[in-house]
């Protein structure tokens, strides 16, 4: 099972909108990105990242909410490994699985776990339950057997409060992919009230050509406008050069590169905080009191902004109340949080022996 989890890194992607993040992946057979419906929501592009591509936006081809399957066009400059679609071999209680994930600013996850019943029923879908640790922010991702093919999509999670999971089996995927095909290459999506498929060119005003409830056709999907303080610290964001709508990831989440630093900008509506962390580089490998004796030399000369350590990599942070962002002061601190990653990462590397840092690792 080792290789089979090492080798699914190539094919999983990273997923953001500015509503949410989650996990989606590459099925060789059907050419598209595979994810929840859920993940995509209301967007008619979506934030990918991955190991063989640059972060960029692309196209949300379909959607389904009935069966919360999505497909998304291919990012530019991609190359992917060969996958395997199970449909006819089905999976039998006590059998050995594992469900894959990663989603923005957390680590490839790979959790092992056996089928619990093949047959849990939830509006006439049988889903795939299991005992394998499952997070709503993998949602999207595939579950693999044991011969290394993908059996089914994680779909949600907990049954009464207990560490079980739900998966859709494969062969609805294969069977929405059939019916996305209908439209020969339209955008579209399932009426959720009747199960009609619209596309593009066959609906009007937003309603099913049917039943005439509201569908969520991904073409027509508003595009996201920020209000308060996410609206400022996007101007922000606007006015030192970042391609904002690459920079979203979630709602009050932002992350941006600057030099080789990585910024992370979270704003925690309760409590009023913006915290900035700029992850600057990873700890040498040796010797790396010289390092920290720097760090807290300069904990006591830079202003606002305090040098730590989390787990490996040494983070350059800012903390702002709300309040203040919308005066110079604030926003001078987080131009100054921009500046200063880009240089302390070249210091940090260059005189004291750090190492690149590198994402998603």
């Amino acid at each position: 099972m080792e290789a089979i989890i090492e080798k699914y890194k190539d094919i999983i992607i990273q997923i953001a909108t500015p509503y949410c993040t989650g996990t989606g992946f590459y099925s060789s057979e059907l050419k598209v990105i595979v994810t929840n419906e859920h993940v995509v929501r209301d967007n008619k592009t979506v934030v990918v990242d991955g190991t063989s591509f640059e972060k960029q936006l692309v196209k949300v081809l379909f959607t389904d909410p009935k069966y919360d399957l999505a497909f998304l066009a291919l990012p530019f400059g991609s190359t992917f490994s060969q996958t395997v679609l199970e449909t006819e071999k089905k999976l039998l209680p006590n059998d050995h699985i594992v469900v894959i994930g990663e989603p923005f600013g957390l680590k490839y996850m790979a959790r092992k776990g056996r089928v619990i019943s093949t047959n849990y029923s939830i509006d006439d879908i049988d889903y795939i339950e299991h005992d394998a640790e499952l997070h709503p922010i993998n949602s999207g991702g595939p579950m693999v057997n044991e011969a290394g093919a993908i059996v089914a999509v994680n779909t949600f999670i907990l049954k009464d409060g207990l560490n079980e999971g739900f998966s859709l089996p494969a062969k609805f995927l294969k069977e929405v992919f059939t019916d996305f095909q209908a439209g020969n290459g339209k955008t579209g999506c399932r009426c959720y009230v009747c199960s009609t498929l619209v596309f593009d060119d066959n609906f009007k005003k937003n309603r099913c050509p049917k039943c005439k409830n509201k569908i969520d056709i991904p073409a027509l999907a508003v595009e996201y406008q920020p209000v308060g303080i996410a609206r400022t610290v996007e101007e922000l964001l606007i006015e030192n050069g970042y391609q904002i709508a690459l920079a979203r990831r979630g709602p009050n989440s932002w992350e941006i590169h600057q030099g080789s630093a990585f910024i992370n900008i979270s704003y925690y509506e309760k409590s009023g905080l913006i915290i900035g962390d700029a992850y600057l580089c990873s700890l040498p490998t040796e010797d790396t009191q010289p390092l920290y004796e720097y760090l807290l030399r300069q904990n006591h000369k830079i202003e606002s902004l305090t040098f730590s350590v989390k787990g490996n990599d040494v983070v350059l942070s800012l903390m702002i109340y709300d309040r203040y962002l919308n005066d110079g002061t604030g926003r001078n601190l987080l131009k100054h949080l921009f500046e200063a990653a880009d240089d302390y990462d070249d210091i940090l590397i260059e005189k004291y022996g750090g190492a690149w840092k590198v994402r998603n690792n």
